[in-house]
């Protein structure tokens, strides 16, 4: 039995063309700042979101922290929508580590809002924390694979510049989001001062993500990540990875969208689960009213893997390793489920 991976878009294996880049790849000692590859990468990623420089990084979770740690750091305090997957996935490294305290807030489809945003603020008491960053996230995650609209965007940029304030963008699916939007990375970039982006999600390259930024943050960045374990040498030959999906798996990601929805439909006509609203992107999350434990047992029985996100709710993500005749295969199984 062929089995159908929709847990997580990071499942995703490097194709033939991905390893043959790989293969090829020109290096040079990445802490020196002399591996080629990674210094392309580095350029093109920074043309995309339209900053100064770039960084290449094991994990987005690392180029989080680092902008946490140079943006809020010890004592700072920093707005994120509570949803966020710097709250619920990254181990509190941003107190363990960077040393601020992260304040989680409400927002419809995972979106933060200036109306939320501003009662948050920290009066200048003393004994207050230094409210020092606004986080996004796009796309939300536990929110569904949600997007940013770009007038969502320029209203909470332009209370932080009224507040002095720096964004720090978490867009390890910001592909996602401009495909489905049809904005440019760097269109919705212009709201933040930092951005991460993710290479080994829906693009399908093994490893990586790219932290973005000025040349004086990503100066200061490089250090963060060489004191974090982060320095690597020969990185080229995952950076070519990186360089080949930027190129030639971006357009495909409207596929996933569209499995996405056809999921949606899919389960919306089972006797077990509902979809509320119809995925933006590549996740889909279904209130069950079953068990989740034991949704996800029953379809793992019959091939397709999902994930229990709570006691009556289930993800599932499409991706690259997904295509449209098991999409179809997986609608079949869940129509048989009850």
């Amino acid at each position: 039995m062929d089995v159908i991976d929709l847990r997580s878009d990071t499942l995703t294996k490097p194709t033939p063309a991905v390893r043959e880049a790989m293969a090829k790849a020109e290096v040079g000692d990445d802490v020196y700042g002399e591996d080629p590859t990674v210094n392309k990468l580095q350029d093109v990623v920074a043309e995309l979101v339209d900053k100064e420089a770039a960084l290449f990084l094991p994990s987005g979770s690392m180029g989080n922290l680092i902008s946490l740690y140079l943006h809020a750091g010890r004592g700072g305090e920093v707005l994120a929508h509570r949803d966020s997957h710097i709250l619920h996935y990254e181990l509190a490294s941003g107190s363990a580590i960077a040393g601020c305290q992260i304040l989680g807030l409400p927002g419809h489809r995972g979106v933060l809002t200036p109306e939320v945003l501003e009662p948050a603020l920290r009066g200048p008491i003393y004994y207050n924390a230094r409210t020092k960053l606004v986080e996004l996230e796009n796309t939300g995650n536990l929110a569904g694979g949600t997007c940013y609209s770009m007038s969502e965007l320029e209203a909470l940029g332009a209370w932080a510049r009224s507040k002095n304030l720096p964004v720090h963008l978490d867009g390890a699916r910001l592909w996602n989001a401009s495909t489905a939007t049809g904005l440019s990375p760097a269109a919705l970039s212009a709201v933040a001062d930092t951005v991460t982006v993710c290479l080994s999600k829906g693009l399908g390259a093994p490893v990586g993500s790219v932290l973005a930024g000025t040349k004086v943050f990503i100066a200061e960045a490089r250090r963060v990540r060489k004191m974090l374990g982060g320095g690597m040498r020969q990185a080229g030959i995952l950076a070519a990875a990186g360089l080949f999906v930027l190129e030639n798996h971006r357009e495909r990601m409207a596929d996933d969208h569209e499995h996405a929805r056809l999921l949606a439909v899919a389960l919306n006509s089972t006797s077990w689960a509902r979809v509320a609203t119809l995925p933006e992107t590549n996740i889909v999350f279904a209130d069950t009213t079953l068990a989740a434990h034991v949704i996800v047992t029953k379809l793992q029985s019959q091939g397709v893997l999902c994930s229990a996100m709570g006691e009556n709710k289930v993800r599932f993500v499409t991706h690259l390793d997904v295509g449209r005749s098991a999409i179809d295969r997986a609608c079949e199984i869940l129509a048989k489920i009850s």
